[in-house]
């Protein structure tokens, strides 16, 4: 992968209001980055939270873009970070589609896109009883007893704040926890953020209802 091809995430608060979108979007432009998607991810007190995922031209400064974004009324930047190398987007619905053209492999499937769908570096599929690991994504960490406990409770859609060395080595992380059935759970994970809104949780939550065989 070259260097113009690293991807970054920008997540962005700007006011729900016609044009907003559009002025964020040539702000980009001004330091010469390459839009490859959008994606709304949820609204709150009269602002919209969007995901950018974009191209850095060699050479370009981080902080030129976060700050040509934030000089615009009522804009701020959230979130700005690399994204994983090879990462790309899938959507809910091609998620779900996937899940039912294979139902008896819905649960993993949905653990395999999660990354993908949520924007989101990592995903665990974990036996909700026996507190074991039954399948995870490249990037994700090995979970002792001890981390599984940190995201308790496995049972309630929930979002969790976790500090550095959660598990050895680890740092700051977030993660996104909803059971899967009786049995599962699925856990979902961001170093150093950001963090889940209320929105991905739904999202999460009625993709894991689906996932159940």
């Amino acid at each position: 992968m070259g260097e113009n091809d690293v991807v970054f995430l920008m997540r962005v608060s700007l006011p729900d209001r016609p044009g907003s979108l559009g002025a964020v979007a040539s702000a980009v432009g001004t330091v010469g980055a390459d839009i490859r998607s959008v994606e709304i991810v949820g609204k709150q007190d009269g602002q919209a939270v969007d995901d950018f995922m974009l191209n850095l031209p060699n050479g370009a400064m981080p902080d030129n873009l976060v700050s040509a974004c934030t000089a615009i009324e009522g804009v701020r930047v959230l979130w700005f970070s690399r994204y994983p190398e090879g990462g790309g987007l899938e959507s809910d619905i091609e998620a779900l589609e996937r899940m039912q053209q294979s139902p008896e492999r819905a649960a993993d499937i949905l653990t395999e896109s999660a990354p993908l769908v949520f924007h989101c570096h990592w995903a665990l599929l974990i036996d909700a009883h026996a507190k074991q690991v039954l399948l995870g994504t490249e990037l994700a960490p090995d979970l002792t007893t001890d981390a599984v406990a940190q995201l308790e409770p496995v049972d309630l859609t929930h979002s969790v704040e976790l500090a550095e060395n959660w598990v050895e080595s680890w740092g700051e992380t977030t993660a996104a926890i909803a059971p899967v059935g009786a049995d599962r759970t699925l856990v979902i994970g961001r170093q150093g953020g950001p963090a889940f809104m209320a929105s991905e949780l739904a999202r999460l939550k009625h993709l894991c209802a689906m996932a159940v065989g």
